[in-house]
């Protein structure tokens, strides 16, 4: 890992990185969140009978488009050309949440740590939204980068 920020230039100022020297890699970056709430929320949720409709339907797809629109959120970020996105949005019964993991695959010069975790915020983002007038304390928490591989920089495991 490199010690200095690569998103600031020799005078300080923050700039779009340049890649195209990087050789194209297959790159995978997975995510994860969690969405903590009410054992009554996660049952609505699991019994399909929100009143807004199928609320991991739904957050599967954001996430997705999320992903698919993460240049667009993160000044920054590189538009890439994602070759897959998964969003798995999997019920904890016992820890009244949702915990959720996206995966972003693509061949290219940049990795996809930022859409996976693009994804999964959105994900969570979209459960809180579519259960808050059941439950405005649930928390979104866990957020965070799982796995990624691809690139000069090797594979990355969280602990």
């Amino acid at each position: 890992m490199s010690d200095k920020l690569t998103h600031i230039n020799a005078a300080g100022e923050a700039h779009m990185v340049d890649v195209s020297a990087k050789a194209e890699t297959e790159r995978v970056a997975r995510a994860g969140a969690r969405v903590i709430m009410q054992k009554s929320t996660l049952e609505l949720i699991m019994s399909g009978q929100a009143a807004k409709g199928d609320v991991l339907a739904t957050a599967r797809i954001a996430g997705i488009m999320a992903a698919k629109r993460t240049s667009d959120l993160i000044p920054l970020c590189h538009p890439l050309a994602l070759s897959q996105v998964t969003v798995d949005l999997t019920p904890d019964l016992a820890g009244n949440a949702i915990n959720i993991i996206a995966t972003c695959k693509l061949k290219g010069r940049t990795g996809v740590e930022m859409e996976a975790l693009t994804a999964a915020s959105i994900a969570a983002l979209t459960v809180y939204d579519m259960a808050k007038a059941v439950d405005r304390a649930m928390q979104i928490t866990d957020v965070r980068l799982l796995h990624k591989s691809g690139g000069k920089s090797g594979v990355f495991d969280a602990s």
